[in-house]
C-alpha cells in the first residue's frame, strides 16, 4: 500500500494556530513541549538519585508547583499526546516503519550521531532560551511578544547559515 499525501500546509497551520488559542484559552498559556522532557528528566532524577533530589531547592521548587511529582506537569501529558497522535497518524496514512531517512553521502553511524548531537543542542538551547520553538516562538508571537518573535528569527536564521554547513549530509557530493 502506498503512503498517503501529507496534509495541506496551510490546512494543517490554520488547525496548529485553533489548538494555540484553544489552549491559551483554556490553560492561560501556550504551547511548548521542552517544559514536558524536562517533567521527565526531573522524574528520572528522582528515580535514580532520591537523595540528590531532596537536597537540590530548585527540584524541590519544581516539584511543589506540580502538585508532588514532576509527571503532574499538563505539559507532560502534552508530550504524551503528541507521541500518541503521530503514531496514530502514522498507522492512518500507512506511514509508520522503522528506517533510518538520511542522504546519498551519509552512512547510517554518522547520521544518527548528526541525529543525536542535534537533539542535545536543541535541548540545550531551548533550557537556555526558556523554551522550546513552541513555546518560545509560536506561543510567544500569537500573543505578539517582541520575545517570540526575536526567537523565531533567530531560530529560522540559525537554521539556514547551519544548512549551508551539513547540506552534505543529505545532498549528493557535488552539493
Amino acid at each position: 500500500m502506498e503512503p498517503k499525501k501529507y496534509m495541506n500546509p496551510y490546512l494543517a497551520g490554520l488547525f496548529l494556530g485553533f489548538v494555540l488559542l484553544a489552549t491559551i484559552y483554556i490553560t492561560g498559556r501556550g504551547l511548548g513541549a521542552s517544559g514536558g522532557i524536562k517533567s521527565i528528566a526531573l522524574y528520572g532524577v528522582e528515580n535514580v538519585a532520591p537523595e540528590h533530589f531532596e537536597n537540590v531547592e530548585y527540584y524541590q521548587d519544581y516539584t511543589k508547583s506540580h502538585e508532588g511529582s514532576p509527571l503532574n506537569s499538563w505539559l507532560f501529558y502534552e508530550i504524551v499526546g503528541v507521541v500518541i497522535g503521530a503514531f496514530i497518524s502514522g498507522i492512518i496514512s500507512n506511514r509508520v516503519a522503522l528506517k533510518l531517512e538520511k542522504g546519498p553521502s551519509i552512512t547510517n553511524k554518522s547520521r544518527l550521531i548528526f541525529a543525536v548531537l542535534g537533539g542535545i543542542l536543541f535541548g540545550f538551547g531551548s533550557q537556555l532560551g526558556r523554551g522550546c520553538t513552541s513555546g518560545s516562538a509560536l506561543s510567544g508571537m500569537a500573543v505578539m511578544s517582541f520575545g517570540g518573535i526575536i526567537t523565531m528569527i533567530a531560530i529560522f536564521g540559525g537554521a539556514y547559515m547551519f544548512a549551508y554547513f551539513f547540506r552534505k549530509l543529505w545532498l549528493n557530493q557535488e552539493a
